[in-house]
């Protein structure tokens, strides 16, 4: 390895790394960030928070969630474009919701000057942990237009929640 003498500093340092190469190395860290993000799960806890639950989501792409919560249910929401019905698959293992499946699209283009044949396959996953407090024997799912949703009820006793008045001592 060469070492850099500052002149004026008079002492020996790395050389300068040029400005090519730093624009490279966040760009290839931008997109480790990006990609990483998508094996990132969602999970409610005993309190109806959104957490973090890591590892738990593969695929080639990471479908978009939301998780929003009434006074009686549990609501995800997975927008799944170009995902046939049948190829989603949504069940419950212990005290996780999994949903999964299969994306495929084949196109061609035939004409008399060219010849157009794509064809792109995959599966992707994603795991929820529930909290105790909902009634896994009722949890429903629709898919419409590549939106799946899922209703999760509360049981009767999560949503007996009474607020306690906050006195002034």
């Amino acid at each position: 390895m060469s070492k850099h003498i500052d002149i004026k500093q008079g002492k020996a340092s790395a050389p300068p790394v040029p400005d090519t190469w730093r624009s490279f190395r966040r760009e290839v860290d931008r997109l480790f960030d990006r990609f990483s993000d998508g094996f990132d799960s969602l999970a409610l806890d005993p309190f109806g928070r959104v957490q973090r639950l890591l590892g738990q989501d593969r695929g080639f792409a990471a479908m978009a969630v939301d998780v929003r919560e009434n006074d009686k249910t549990y609501v995800i929401t997975a927008e799944l474009p170009g995902v046939d019905e049948k190829n989603i698959d949504v069940s419950m293992d212990g005290d996780t919701l999994v949903i999964k499946g299969e994306k495929h699209h084949e196109k061609e283009e035939k004409a008399e000057n060219h010849y157009l044949s794509e064809r792109s396959y995959g599966s992707f996953q994603r795991m929820f942990a529930l909290p105790a407090a909902t009634d896994k024997t009722r949890i429903e799912a629709r898919f419409n237009n590549g939106l799946l949703t899922i209703n999760i009820p509360k049981t009767a006793a999560s949503q007996n929640v009474r607020k306690i008045e906050v006195k002034a001592a």
